[in-house]
């Protein structure tokens, strides 16, 4: 059972008029870049009242208080205040940044999203964490604020080249590495182009909404949804501006998946029948990437920064079985030297 905050939407404009059914806003912006502006703007536009928009640029690479600035300085000239709404028309960054903005702006505004990434149907756009990255550090600043409602419709997945498609898929098999076997052992014999995806985006969001509910802030249980991200933070991170080499959010973390199943093996006693299950399904869906030993250093080196770090020992999430994670098992930098050498002996196919 979801919660009322979130929709699973058949039809996105009487989803749009019934939010908006016996409210009154002083303003409404929404939140765009170039891609969601072309491209989703027009789903939504006549379902909207009156509203302005407000263009930002995409990537990861804008996702830093630089473009927090022209936000906030959008609203101010705009004239927003408390009694406003923000939507936010986008994948996760747009999520992300638009509802820290929302968040932190006057204190705080309403704002709801309109996940139009598989990534962020998924995973991003629940459970209220908010933020940006700093110097180079994954969602480094940030706060934890639920939006006022997540409208999900798996219409605006159309709009995607298949590699995004792909980059949010990681998300769906992380989910069912830690809390559905059964599930994972479904979508395992499946190709991307066979799935019902409001189905698997359903399953998805009721994994995630279980987990954040059990932990709202992240003070334990919650953890074991950042499988994979650990190692794979850290690739994305260090890749980030390498320009046409540079990693999506979810190809980092299929790389991470792979190097935490090693792990799981090592330090968990993960059977190795399971580690080849992960492996093999991984590379079924996701290209190889060819990692550098001389780049090992600075990719350990920025895990260091990981959020869930206590005290300067690193903290990942491991895997006891398919479907059960354990989370705050420390590794170290060599740790993560192994796993990645794992990774790339595994893609020779050694």
């Amino acid at each position: 059972m979801l919660p009322d905050y979130i929709t699973i939407s058949d039809d996105l404009s009487s989803d749009l008029k019934n939010f908006f059914q016996g409210k009154t806003f002083s303003k409404v912006g929404v939140l765009v870049d170039e891609n969601t502006h072309a491209s989703c703007y027009p789903l939504i536009q006549t379902a909207l009242p009156t509203h302005t928009v407000f263009e930002i640029k995409s990537g990861e690479e804008n996702k830093h208080l630089g473009t927090c600035q022209l936000i906030w300085e959008w609203m101010t000239n705009e004239q927003f205040d408390r009694h406003a709404l923000l939507i936010n028309l986008g994948g996760g960054v747009i999520g992300d940044m638009g509802g820290f903005c929302a968040a932190t702006y006057k204190r705080g505004i309403s704002f709801i999203n309109i996940p139009t990434t598989l990534l962020s149907q998924v995973d991003a756009s629940i459970g209220g964490k908010l933020g940006v990255d700093f110097h180079g550090f994954k969602n480094h600043i940030g706060v934890f604020h639920v939006p006022d409602q997540v409208i999900i419709n798996t219409i605006f997945l159309k709009t995607l080249p298949q590699r995004e498609i792909r980059s949010g898929f990681s998300e769906v098999i992380k989910h069912n590495l830690i809390a559905d076997a059964t599930q994972f052992n479904y979508i395992k014999h499946k190709s991307l182009e066979e799935f019902n995806w409001t189905e698997i985006v359903r399953h998805s969001v009721g994994i995630k909404h279980k987990i954040v509910t059990e932990d709202p802030t992240e003070k334990g249980f919650r953890k074991v949804l950042n499988f994979g991200h650990t190692i794979g933070h850290a690739i994305e991170s260090f890749y980030l501006d390498q320009g046409e080499n540079r990693l999506l959010h979810g190809e980092a973390i299929a790389i991470g998946m792979i190097a935490e199943a090693y792990l799981s093996k090592e330090k968990l006693n993960l059977k190795e029948e399971a580690v080849k299950e992960i492996t093999k399904y991984i590379f079924k869906i996701f290209a190889t990437y060819e990692l550098s030993a001389k780049d090992y250093n600075s990719i350990a080196s920025l895990a260091l920064q990981d959020k869930k770090n206590i005290g300067g020992t690193i903290n990942c999430v491991l895997l006891e079985e398919i479907g059960k994670a354990v989370y705050d098992v420390s590794i170290t930098k060599q740790d993560i030297f192994n796993s990645l050498n794992f990774y790339q002996k595994i893609k020779a196919g050694e």
